[in-house]
């Protein structure tokens, strides 16, 4: 039996059975958050089951009512749960815990707490009523034995009123919906900070305002599919609206942090942050650890609790550092500068902690499908070359643009191979579709293209053989294909297509040439019809093989950007390959492109070339490639540049081996003038030259450490960088004073 608690005043109300449930409910809730001077108050009821209570009144100011819970588990470490449970007033929260702790308890974000009266007649657990309080960092959080003593006293009557109801038969029980209530005497709103929001006078204006801004956000954050598309719906929806100066958005990999993008925030910031560990200590990563939002009013309160965070930028006098988490897992934070002393008001809180509920489900998102991405690419290279075969006299490279579809593969392919006769084959082919199904015929299909060439056959019998075969295979696609087989001593090219773009031909002197004579009809069909057609390359000629991803959607044909850019190249064929792949940037379909400069026996060709191949992560490699290139110039009598080239090789194959996950190829080509070192891995990213620097946001995750390329930008005659079958080429020239003819 209960104490009698007269002194307390009967909360019950004018409210009757005859009312309803609501209305049961209302009065003595009002009653709590009135007396206890809460922000929000609700009523949980339990479910027939028993399994859950569920929010069947909520009375607070909009946006903040938007955040509580709605349901719960019955045996979740909720206040109003845990009262349920054990017929015990509870109270759950308090400041910010400390990482490691026993986060567990902390199931509502500071600042708020929550105090919690069971429901629980005298055979009946009907639910529980739940207050949500604001206090200052480091205040106790249990209300005083008074304020206790009232609000047991309500829960009490309120039992009774309930016990009342069941016993003449009423459903108590959660409605099919939540009731809510604006708060009692605020209109629904309360006090405002520096931060205008509402119209004035106007009952439910702020609320109204603020939860504009997250249904607008939600919207925008609904149509991103990149990371790099984030940072601009954070800046419109979440920056400028509450007056922030600058915002950083980092997402956690590898537990650290990676910064996806920043605005209106030093560059120093960005570097403390990017790359940070996920270490307690600092705002950022004790935010993320224990879900908490952090808000700094002031610089000094900033220092006394995190000295040196942020102490890059000078301009800020205030923080908000709010965790973003999906399912207890935290993805990324967000950081928000304020130029003034910023105290952000209950609202104002609320409503940033749902916005960062909505960033952090948008970086998740856009992380996997980044991850989807890469996966796909990395699985289309993989069925690619990793490196292009090299003889003397022939210059190749080749590029491959994947399409901009969700899929993120297509059955685009080249090869470069040298032949039992001496020659050397040029492929380039195209399977239908961009699925991985045409990935996977691709594969099959590059692998026969290349043993039936290197059987012998001419290249109008490897077509014909691959028709069959693809004929034979499980699949409806189709695939086009062109195969070029080039003699090195005299230029004489032999040609066949079946259903391929023409290969265009470049003479020295600029004039463009169609090889387009025969062509046959597309793999897959029977019967086989390509025919061999031949020609004559003269030495300094170039010779472009590619996929209709060059062509214009509209029209078919190659953009005439495309057609001046190879006209007029200088022998540069890394630069003019870039150029060309550029101009298919709409991303339509799959782009495989081949270029060969043939030499010949024209002045300046590249007479010998040595290579040696090192395991991945071999550093003792560095030696070795040290000693390779060493030999080399003593083999072409030009030991002169033999220090610095040594040096410039082992900087390029050290970054080379640290940051690609591949074996490292390097070669060495001799020309008359000069001599031209290659390191090639299967990391596509290019290296910059300067220590790791994030004051160019574009390439914060892809720069180098260390200071190697400065040394090669330093000693080299010219250097670059470019794509390479699966990965990249990093070459370095420097000039000689070599022989007149070569060493026989």
């Amino acid at each position: 039996m209960r104490d009698p608690r007269n002194d307390q005043g009967d909360v019950r109300g004018s409210a009757t059975a005859e009312d309803g449930l609501p209305g049961v409910l209302l009065s003595p809730l009002a009653e709590c958050v009135t007396a206890s001077d809460a922000l929000a108050g609700l009523v949980y009821l339990a479910e027939p089951s028993g399994a859950r209570l569920r929010a069947a009144v909520i009375q607070g100011p909009v946006p903040f009512v938007f955040g509580m819970p709605d349901v719960m588990s019955t045996d979740a470490p909720h206040a109003s749960a845990t009262a349920w449970r054990t017929g015990e007033l509870t109270v759950v929260g308090g400041p910010a815990p400390e990482p490691g702790g026993p986060s567990f308890a902390y199931v509502i974000p500071f600042p708020y707490s929550a105090v919690s009266v069971p429901l629980v007649g005298r055979d009946r657990r009907h639910g529980a009523l739940t207050v949500v309080r604001l206090s200052a960092q480091g205040e106790e959080q249990t209300p005083d034995p008074a304020l206790r003593t009232h609000l047991r006293a309500v829960g009490d009557q309120l039992t009774d009123r309930l016990d009342a109801m069941a016993e003449r038969g009423a459903v108590v029980a959660p409605g099919p919906h939540t009731l809510l209530v604006p708060a009692a005497g605020t209109n629904g709103d309360i006090a405002r900070s520096a931060q205008d929001w509402g119209m004035p006078g106007v009952a439910g204006s702020c609320g109204l305002s603020l939860m504009y801004q997250v249904h607008k956000l939600s919207t925008r954050l609904a149509r991103l599919t990149g990371l790099d598309e984030i940072t601009p719906a954070v800046v419109e929806r979440l920056m400028t609206p509450f007056g922030a100066q600058g915002v950083v958005v980092g997402r956690l990999a590898d537990e650290r942090l990676w910064v996806t993008g920043s605005v209106g925030v030093h560059s120093a910031v960005v570097r403390e942050l990017h790359g940070a560990g996920l270490v307690p200590g600092t705002p950022w990563a004790d935010a993320a650890l224990t879900h908490f939002p952090r808000f700094f009013t002031s610089r000094a309160e900033l220092r006394s609790r995190y000295p040196g965070a942020f102490d890059g930028d000078d301009t800020a006098n205030s923080w908000a550092v709010l965790p973003l988490y999906v399912g207890g897992r935290p993805v990324g934070v967000c950081c928000l500068s304020f130029a003034e002393e910023r105290s952000l008001d209950t609202e104002e809180q609320a409503a940033l902690m749902m916005l960062a509920d909505l960033l952090a489900m948008a970086v998740e998102r856009a992380q996997l499908a980044a991850y989807e991405h890469v996966l796909a690419e990395s699985l289309q290279r993989t069925l690619l070359p990793r490196v292009l075969t090299a003889l003397p006299g022939v210059v190749t490279t080749a590029r491959y643009v994947p399409a901009r579809t969700d899929a993120g593969l297509g059955g685009d392919w080249y090869d470069v191979l040298k032949l039992p006769d001496g020659r050397i084959g040029l492929i380039v082919g195209d399977v239908e579709g961009h699925s991985t199904d045409s990935a996977i015929i691709m594969g099959q299909l590059r692998s026969a293209v290349m043993a039936y060439a290197k059987e012998g056959h001419d290249p109008a019998a490897v077509l014909g053989r691959a028709g069959s075969l693809l004929t034979e295979l499980d699949t409806d696609l189709i695939a086009s294909c062109c195969i070029a087989f080039l003699n090195l001593d005299d230029g004489v090219l032999e040609v066949a297509r079946a259903g391929h773009p023409a290969p265009l031909l470049r003479h020295p002197e600029g004039r463009l040439e169609s090889l387009d004579d025969i062509v046959g009809v597309p793999l897959g069909l029977t019967p086989a019809s390509a025919t061999n057609c031949s020609t004559v390359l003269p030495p300094g000629a170039i010779l472009m093989l590619y996929t209709d991803g060059l062509h214009r959607p509209d029209s078919g044909d190659i953009p005439p950007a495309a057609l001046d850019l190879l006209a007029s190249a200088d022998g540069d064929l890394e630069e003019l390959a870039d150029g060309l792949a550029a101009t298919a940037a709409d991303g339509h379909d799959d782009l495989a492109l081949l270029l060969v400069h043939y030499e010949g026996a024209a002045a300046g060709a590249s007479r010998r070339i040595e290579h040696m191949g090192i395991p991945r992560h071999d550093l003792r490699g560095v030696a070795d490639a040290r000693r390779f290139v060493r030999g080399c110039l003593e083999l072409w009598n030009v030991p002169e540049i033999s220090d610095a080239l040594e040096m410039i090789t082992s900087e390029a194959v050290t970054n080379a081996l640290i940051h690609a996950d591949s074996d490292v190829d390097v070669r060495m080509r001799e020309y008359d003038d000069r001599v031209r070192l290659e390191v090639r891995d299967s990391d596509p990213h290019p290296p910059l030259p300067s220590a790791l620097s994030v004051s160019d946001e574009d390439e914060q995750a892809h720069a180098e450490h260390g200071r190697g390329l400065v040394i090669v930008d330093s000693l080299a005659s010219t250097w670059g960088s470019s794509p390479n079958g699966r990965g990249k080429t990093v070459w370095m020239e420097l000039k000689s004073e070599g022989p007149d003819t070569p060493d026989a």
